[in-house]
């Protein structure tokens, strides 16, 4: 909870930053482009006759599989990777040199297997989170202190109850942290990926207004988008305190 209010007191603090060198830079522009703050905020209840409710549900949908095929995939290979050598010898310069592509580039080629719909969406996000997971996987297990291993050894537990009982609550902590810091990403890439092939998403809705140089639209689907990133952020704070109360993070 002390978590939760600190990250509350920080987004407040960045949020009125933000919003009085807004405020400024429309006074000192004084151009269309940069509307004044106050403007865009007494038209805020019209992103609700945009529905805007249904652009937020398709963008977290689509963050959601990403994320959950992520981690499907992931941490079994980040694990596989910490365990085996041999795995690791073969994964990782596959990993090395896939990790700093820019997947926003790869688009193209993911509408072309997967269509311009929700599949080619999902498999960007996929590929911008699964790297992370499987390197945080990797690195937190080769971190457990083995001496944990051979308690467990030694109490007869088999290979798949100590990866119950011991690996992932150990990696839970970092991975977690790993997960924060890949839906910001996510969200941040949703004015790119949701510019084909939609209608809804909070990409679309940004996109759509700057097309229609509906810049007091453009600024409200900005600031949603901002505030669902934040949500997803301190949502994750939040599962770790509850499931991780036994860590220092």
């Amino acid at each position: 909870m002390k978590r939760l209010i600190k990250h509350g007191m920080i987004f407040i603090q960045g949020f009125l930053l933000v919003n009085l060198l807004w405020w400024m830079a429309s006074v000192f522009l004084d151009i269309n482009v940069v509307p004044n703050p106050i403007l865009v905020y007494k038209n805020f209840h019209k992103i609700f006759e945009d529905n805007i409710y249904i652009h937020i549900w398709a963008s977290l949908k689509r963050i959601g599989l990403g994320l959950l095929l992520s981690l499907l995939v992931g941490i079994p290979i980040g694990i596989i990777m910490a365990y085996s050598n041999r795995a690791n010898k073969i994964l990782y310069p596959l990993i090395y040199f896939s990790y700093p592509i820019p997947k926003t580039a790869l688009l193209p080629i993911a509408m072309l297997l997967w269509g311009m719909r929700d599949g080619s969406k999902i498999a960007i996000i996929f590929l911008i989170i699964v790297f992370q997971v499987i390197v945080s996987v990797r690195d937190s297990v080769s971190h457990i202190d083995r001496t944990m291993y051979q308690v467990t050894r030694s109490a007869g537990a088999n290979r798949r109850q100590i990866i119950r009982h011991v690996t992932l609550p150990a990696i839970l902590p970092e991975l977690l942290t790993n997960i924060r810091v890949s839906l910001g990403t996510a969200v941040s890439i949703l004015f790119f990926v949701e510019a084909y092939g939609t209608k809804y998403g909070m990409g679309y809705y940004i996109l759509d207004a700057w097309s229609r140089i509906n810049y007091i639209g453009m600024y409200l689907g900005i600031i949603v988008i901002s505030i669902v990133g934040f949500i997803l952020f301190v949502s994750v704070d939040v599962i770790a305190d509850k499931i991780c109360r036994w860590s220092s993070q």
